[in-house]
Parts: structure tokens; C-alpha cells; sequence
């Protein structure tokens, strides 16, 4: 907090510190029957070994550590499941940044589909000859099947209408699946005045206070920094006017580096409150199993469920969002040639002006 770099060798030696401190809570899960929390087994491996515990500079950059592991869940350590934690598969190679972001996928997979945009959905009807959905307009679409793709925490807000309602199992598992919370909140400078690194991490007495910033000059070559709260720290500057959050970024960066400049422009996200997607991305909360993921994936009649908090294998995450995608295509598909017998499916059944897309989403 004082603007000195924390020496690498300790950064080393307190990162191999948390290792053990994870394997730790792993044999304290293998103890108890009882899920509790990641936070909570901490603190009960602290109290068995002692030895692990940190003091001065050493404590706050476990803290830091254990700031990281919250962001990857975008959930507090006292909110995330011990027992699931873990169950997701990492796959290999290393980690890229896309500096055009995600609009060339996007645009490149939309290729060749009547996608609507500005159609916010407000009910869907399912009967065992089709499916209408209303937007909020007051205009209808109807379809053989459709993909139900809107992110975890619009389900969660209840803001669409299912008629008949969906199946308690199924609802159960929309409520019960954590939804987590990572903004950012983009600085743009005039010049650069950080060290050349891929982020800059902020070290402090308790997690809620550490934070972090990507350095996007290294990959991009523009002066700017993204600041990456999460959990209660994202949710709190998240009740922050856009210039009140990038001005608790910039006091943060002013904490660590000497004399910088203020930034020229910035950009806050608010995924928390944005009405189209309320939250960030799922994780498993405390007392919950795994396979509510699953739960959530499962077809209901002529309705298939996609994206990220329906992937038990990478929930949180794009490729999780991707690859459910494909498997609710595939099953929609075998649903509408199961209907319609030998039906070419993308032979248009209407005139052009009426015909819609089988994927509907909110995005």
C-alpha cells in the first residue's frame, strides 16, 4: 500500500504457502460429511497448523492470494462451497488475451442467422406443438423448440414468465446455484507510468481490501489499465456512480505507484444491476452439490437450457457457454427431425417475413 514492490522471492514463497494450505483444507474436507465454506476450512486449517500462518508483508500477500482465488469465482471465500470448489476441469495451454474482444467469435458464429437484437424476452409458452415468446413489446415468435440461453442471474430474477412453470427440480436448481459478481473498471491514461507487467497487485490486511489491475499496454500497446474488484468488494462499488468508482480505482493505483497521472477517460461495467444479466458468472455455493449444473442443462419438454451455469465441466466460463450451446443445438435439432420426420429443419415452414430463429437469448 506504500508503493514498495513486494520482493518475488516472498511473492514465491507465499504462493507455495497457499498451495499447502489448499491440500490442507482438502483433508478437512475428506473429514467431514458436512459441506461448509472454503473461508470457513481455512481458518480451521490455520488452527491445526500454525505453522502456515503468515505475519507482516508475508500475511497480506496470502491475502492477495486468496483476493485471486475470489475473483476466479467472483464470490467471497465465505460463500464458496469447499466440497465443489474444485470440480471444474482446467484445460491445458496457457492463457491469451483477446484484444478485439469477443465481437470476431461472435460475429464469425452468427454468420447465415436471423438474429434479433433490442428483443428482451418477458414470457415463454411451451405446449407440446411448439413454443411462443413474447418480448416486451407485446410482439410473439413461435418455434418448434427453443434454447433458453440468457445468463444464470436473469433466471434467478424471475423476469421471465415460464407457462406452465418449469418443474420444482428445475427451479431449484436456478435458485440454489451461486451467481458471482467481477467488474471493471477501465482507466485510460495519457501516458504509460507502470511497470511492465501483466498486472499489478494491490496487498493489504484482509482480501476485501486487496485488489488487483490488468495492464493492457502490454498486449495492446494503449495506455490502460483495468481494475478487477470482486464478490462484496464488486457488489459495493457497484452502488458507486461511474465517477465515484473510477475514482476509488485510481485511489487504489495511487496506493502503489508514485505521482501518477489521473486517467483521461474510463469505463465501469455493472453486471450486478444490468438488467440483462445480473451477475457475472455461477459457482457453487456452500451446501449445494455440483450436479445442480446438470440439473440446469436438462431439457424441459421442448425448451433446452445453454450457457455457462449449465456446464458441469467449466461452468464460468466461455468455453463452458460454447460447448453447452452445441449440445443444446444438437438436441433441438434431434427434436424438431423427431417431430417433423424427414423435415429438412432449415427449409423455411413460413414465409421469410415470418420466419425466426430457433436460438432465442438476450443477448
Amino acid at each position: 500500500m506504500k508503493g514498495n514492490q513486494v520482493p518475488q522471492d516472498l511473492v514465491s514463497k507465499v504462493g507455495e504457502t497457499f498451495e499447502s494450505i489448499l491440500k490442507e483444507t482438502d483433508l478437512i474436507r475428506k473429514e467431514n460429511s458436512e459441506d461448509m465454506s472454503i473461508g470457513r476450512a481455512i481458518s480451521m486449517v490455520f488452527e491445526r497448523r500454525p505453522d502456515l500462518r503468515l505475519n507482516g508483508l508475508g500475511h497480506k500477500v496470502l491475502q492477495w492470494y486468496l483476493c485471486r482465488m475470489e475473483g476466479w469465482f467472483a464470490a467471497d471465500a465465505d460463500t464458496i462451497s469447499l466440497k465443489c470448489w474444485d470440480q471444474e476441469e482446467l484445460l491445458p495451454g496457457g492463457h491469451g488475451l483477446m484484444v478485439r474482444g469477443y465481437k470476431p467469435v461472435i460475429n464469425t458464429l452468427a454468420k447465415g442467422l436471423g438474429i434479433r437484437l433490442g428483443h428482451r424476452v418477458t414470457e415463454i409458452v411451451r405446449r407440446y406443438n411448439g413454443v411462443k415468446v413474447t418480448v416486451e413489446d407485446g410482439s410473439t415468435f413461435v418455434a418448434d423448440a427453443a434454447i433458453i440461453a440468457v445468463p444464470l442471474g436473469v433466471l434467478k430474477s424471475n423476469c421471465i414468465k415460464f407457462e406452465p412453470r418449469l418443474p420444482e427440480w428445475k427451479e431449484a436448481s436456478i435458485k440454489e446455484l451461486g451467481v458471482g459478481i467481477e467488474n471493471k473498471i477501465i482507466l485510460h491514461f495519457q501516458d504509460v507510468f507502470w511497470p511492465n507487467v501483466e498486472f499489478l497487485g494491490v496487498v493489504a490486511e484482509s482480501s476485501y481490501e486487496c485488489s488487483y489491475f490488468l495492464n493492457l499496454h502490454k498486449a495492446t500497446g494503449h495506455p490502460v489499465l483495468v481494475y478487477m474488484p470482486a464478490g462484496q468488494l464488486a457488489r459495493d462499488i457497484g452502488e458507486l456512480s461511474d465517477e465515484a468508482a473510477a475514482n476509488f480505482a485510481f485511489t487504489q493505483l495511487k496506493r502503489i505507484l508514485p505521482n501518477p497521472t489521473a486517467p483521461i477517460q474510463y469505463l465501469v461495467s455493472h453486471w450486478g444491476s444490468d438488467i440483462n444479466s445480473l451477475g457475472s458468472y455461477s459457482y457453487d455455493t456452500v451446501g449445494k452439490p455440483h450436479d445442480l449444473y446438470e440439473k440446469l442443462r436438462i431439457p424441459v419438454d421442448n425448451l433446452f437450457f445453454a450457457g455457462e451455469a449449465t456446464s458441469a465441466d467449466y461452468p464460468g466460463s466461455v468455453h463452458g457457454a460454447y460447448s453447452t450451446g452445441l449440445l443444446a443445438a444438437e438436441d433441438c435439432r434431434m427434436r424438431v427431425l423427431e417431430r417433423h420426420g424427414e423435415l429438412d429443419i432449415f427449409q423455411p415452414a413460413m414465409d421469410e417475413e415470418t420466419l425466426i430463429p430457433i436460438l432465442i437469448s438476450r443477448m
